[in-house]
C-alpha cells in the first residue's frame, strides 16, 4: 500500500512537471510580439572602390547561398548579395548591395540574420500608399500597391507569418506587380503593427483570420472582384482557412503559400526540436491551446482548436488551386506535412521545393522562386 501511494505521488509529480512544460511551451508560442534577437556581431566592414563587404562569423546561416539581409539594432536593413568570401577559418564576408550603405556601420554592431529583403514596397520597385483597414478590433495599417495602367479587379492579399512583420511578404509583392495585380499588404491583431487586443497574444490564426477577412472586405469596397492570397508561414494557415469558407471561396482564384503551416501540432513538435526539446514535448502544449479553461490560463481569450488547422486531415476540403513553395530543410514547418498534403490533393496542390529553411525559399533562389510563381499564376489570373 505504501509503495502504491509512493508511485501515485511520483506519477502526480511527473504529470505536474509535464503539465508545467506544456504551459511554458504554449505561453512561448503565443507570446506577444517582441523584438528580434540580435545574435550576430559585425566583425568588421571592408570597402573597395566599388564594393562594400560585411565580415561575420562563419555559421550555417551566414554561409547559406542566396540573397539575405542583416537587420541592425538601430533598424538599418543591409541587403546582402549571393557571393560569400572566406576571411580565414572562422570568418566570412558578404557584399552589401542595392540601396544599402554601410556608412555608420562598424565592428561590434549587433545584427540579426533575416529573409526580409525589402524594408518597404519602394525597395522592391512598386510604390505604395499607406491605408488603414477597418476591423472589429480597430484599424489595421496596410500597404496598397497599385500598378501602372488600368486598375486591376484581381487583388493579391499578402499575409505575413507569426513573429514576422508585413515587410517579409514584399518578396511576393514583386511578382504580383509584374503580373499587373493590385496588392494589399495587411497587418492583423497583436502582430506588432496591427491593433493590440487583450493580452497581446497570438491565437495562431484563429482570430487573426477575421482581420484578413476585413482586409478583403476593404478591397471589395475599392474595386476588387477576385483574390489571390499569398500566405507566408502562419499566413498560409490563415489563407487556407479563408479559402475553405463557402462565402469566400468563389472570389478566390488561387493560393500562393510559402512555408505554410498546414498542421499546427506537427509544427509545434518541430519547433520544440529546433529549441533543443524532444518532439513529444510539443504534445504537452496541445491541451493548453485546445481546452477553454487551460487556454484562458495561458492568456488566450478562448481555445484555439488546433485540429481546424490540420490541412492534411482536411485535404478534401481544399477547393482552390494552390501553389506551395517549401524548403526541404525547413526546421519550423515540416516539409513532410506539405508533401503529404500534396500527395492527398495532387489535383489542386502543386509543390515547388527548395533547399532552404523556413520562409527562406525566395532568398535561396530568387529567380527560380519568381519564375515558379509567375509561370503557375499567369494562367489563373
Amino acid at each position: 500500500m505504501r509503495a502504491g501511494w509512493a508511485f501515485a505521488a511520483l506519477g502526480a509529480a511527473a504529470a505536474a512537471s509535464f503539465g508545467g512544460l506544456g504551459f511554458v511551451i504554449a505561453r512561448r508560442l503565443t507570446a506577444p510580439s517582441s523584438g528580434r534577437r540580435f545574435d550576430l556581431v559585425v566583425r568588421r566592414v571592408e570597402s573597395t572602390a566599388d564594393r562594400e563587404w560585411v565580415v561575420l562569423d562563419r555559421t550555417s546561416q551566414t554561409t547559406s547561398p542566396g540573397k539575405h539581409s542583416l537587420l541592425l539594432e538601430d533598424g538599418l536593413l543591409i541587403r546582402l548579395g549571393n557571393e560569400v568570401e572566406d576571411r580565414g577559418p572562422q570568418l566570412i564576408a558578404r557584399e552589401a548591395v542595392g540601396r544599402n550603405t554601410l556608412a555608420g556601420v562598424s565592428a561590434g554592431d549587433r545584427a540579426s540574420w533575416s529573409g526580409i529583403y525589402f524594408a518597404d514596397p519602394s525597395d522592391a520597385g512598386p510604390g505604395a500608399t499607406d491605408v488603414r483597414v477597418p476591423t472589429a478590433v480597430g484599424p489595421a495599417p496596410a500597404w496598397l500597391v497599385e500598378t501602372a495602367g488600368a486598375a486591376s479587379s484581381t487583388w493579391a492579399i499578402h499575409i505575413h507569418g507569426l513573429g514576422s512583420p508585413r515587410a517579409g511578404t514584399i518578396r511576393g509583392v514583386q511578382v504580383a506587380a509584374e503580373l499587373g495585380l493590385t496588392s494589399l499588404v495587411v497587418t492583423y491583431r497583436n502582430d506588432g503593427e496591427g491593433p493590440r487586443v487583450g493580452s497581446g497574444r497570438s491565437t495562431l490564426g484563429r482570430t487573426e483570420t477575421d482581420d484578413v477577412r476585413s482586409a478583403m472586405a476593404y478591397a471589395r469596397e475599392h474595386g476588387a472582384e477576385r483574390f489571390i492570397l499569398f500566405g507566408w508561414s502562419m499566413g498560409g494557415a490563415i489563407a487556407l482557412q479563408i479559402a475553405s469558407d463557402p462565402e469566400s471561396r468563389s472570389d478566390i482564384t488561387a493560393l500562393v503559400l510559402d512555408s505554410p503551416v498546414v498542421d499546427w501540432v506537427a509544427t509545434i513538435r518541430a519547433n520544440c526540436v529546433r529549441s533543443g526539446l524532444p518532439a513529444w514535448a510539443g504534445g504537452l502544449a496541445q491541451p493548453w491551446l485546445d481546452r477553454p479553461a487551460l487556454a484562458r490560463l495561458v492568456g488566450l481569450p478562448n481555445a484555439i482548436g488546433l485540429g481546424r488547422f490540420d490541412w492534411v486531415a482536411r485535404a478534401t476540403e481544399i477547393r482552390v488551386p494552390t501553389l506551395i513553395l517549401h524548403g526541404t530543410f525547413d526546421s519550423s514547418s515540416p516539409f513532410d506535412a506539405v508533401a503529404r498534403l500534396r500527395d492527398r490533393r495532387p489535383d489542386l496542390v502543386e509543390l515547388e521545393t527548395f533547399e532552404a529553411d523556413h520562409t527562406m525559399n525566395w532568398n535561396s533562389d530568387p529567380d527560380r522562386w519568381r519564375l515558379a510563381v509567375r509561370t503557375w499564376l499567369s494562367p489563373r489570373i
